[in-house]
């Protein structure tokens, strides 16, 4: 599977687009063993994201690269996944609930 599907990638801005937006939205969540990505930026190669981690030691906004991220696997032997039903949802609705 394929962790961006060009429909959702062409709706996500590009970096630096949403840096002067107060509550920038996620496009993306991205999940593996404890770890979950909320994508709201990515970079014209698509291989940098920006956005929203959050992992056993804590959360922070960030830079990443998609390229690592799909080499991950997890304790069973799985890949990185996208939440197939996740909707564009602003940061500050997931940072109450994450």
């Amino acid at each position: 599977m394929k962790l961006i599907p060009k429909e959702i990638k062409d709706a996500i801005p590009k970096l630096y687009e949403t840096e002067e937006q107060k509550d920038p939205t996620a496009y993306i969540k991205l999940f593996i063993d404890g770890w979950t990505w909320y994508i709201t930026e990515l970079s014209i190669d698509d291989d940098i994201c920006f956005g929203y981690v959050v992992s056993p030691f804590g959360s922070e906004l960030g830079y990443f690269s998609l390229q690592e991220i799909q080499e991950v696997k997890g304790s069973l032997g799985i890949g990185v996944e996208r939440d197939l039903y996740f909707k564009p949802t602003p940061l500050s609705q997931i940072k109450k609930v994450a």
